[in-house]
């Protein structure tokens, strides 16, 4: 069973590590904080949409863009690698945070920041597309569709998370999956490497 079960789990977490729904709480609830039950409604809709929607195109197109700009997989597991590594140290560093929040009343703050880059990042576009080479698109589609669930799970419930786990808490939380992301990020350099060097 576990056998069946074990692709479909090494890339859901890479993916849930990379979303990292729980983290992002804090942020979207400070975007939307004012805002009516039915613009709140509109930004959750308008933001795991945009951001669902981007990841998947960037499923179906990403590895032929880079075939025809003459990147192969290696490369860009290093290059992703290498860039995961750095957001996830910089993510790391007391007093980060993943974008600035300027101005949280903007109209389209569901497609932007929410949507990308806050969901759909370079994080999840790098993830994706090591997850798609490494077990296929079944799995990966699949795993991504159910971290944008998550996604808007978490969302709906930010209030009732927040209140529970608390802002320490999913602070907490968010750095552990930071930590991950980092360990991720190593694993692609070197399968990168191991790629290159080893034919």
């Amino acid at each position: 069973m576990f056998k069946i079960l074990e692709p479909f789990i090494l890339t859901f977490i890479p993916i849930f590590v990379a979303v990292d729904a729980i983290g992002n709480i804090p942020i979207f609830v400070s975007l939307v904080e004012g805002a009516s039950r039915k613009q709140r409604q509109k930004i959750v809709i308008d933001s795991v949409t945009i951001a669902t929607v981007v990841a998947i195109l960037f499923l179906f197109i990403g590895k032929w863009v880079l075939r025809f700009i003459g990147i192969t997989i290696a490369d860009f597991q290093i290059a992703g690698g290498i860039l995961l590594f750095v957001i996830a140290v910089r993510l790391l560093l007391p007093g980060s945070s993943k974008i600035l929040l300027s101005n949280g009343r903007e109209k389209d703050i569901g497609i932007f920041p929410l949507g990308i880059p806050l969901i759909t990042g370079p994080a999840v576009l790098t993830t994706t597309l090591m997850m798609l080479d490494s077990f296929g698109f079944v799995y990966t589609f699949v795993s991504l569709i159910l971290n944008m669930l998550i996604v808007w799970i978490t969302m709906v419930k930010a209030d009732s998370i927040i209140k529970y786990m608390g802002s320490a808490g999913t602070r907490a939380f968010s750095k552990i999956m930071y930590i991950l992301l980092a360990a991720i990020a190593v694993m692609m350099v070197r399968r990168g490497i191991t790629a290159t060097f080893i034919k």
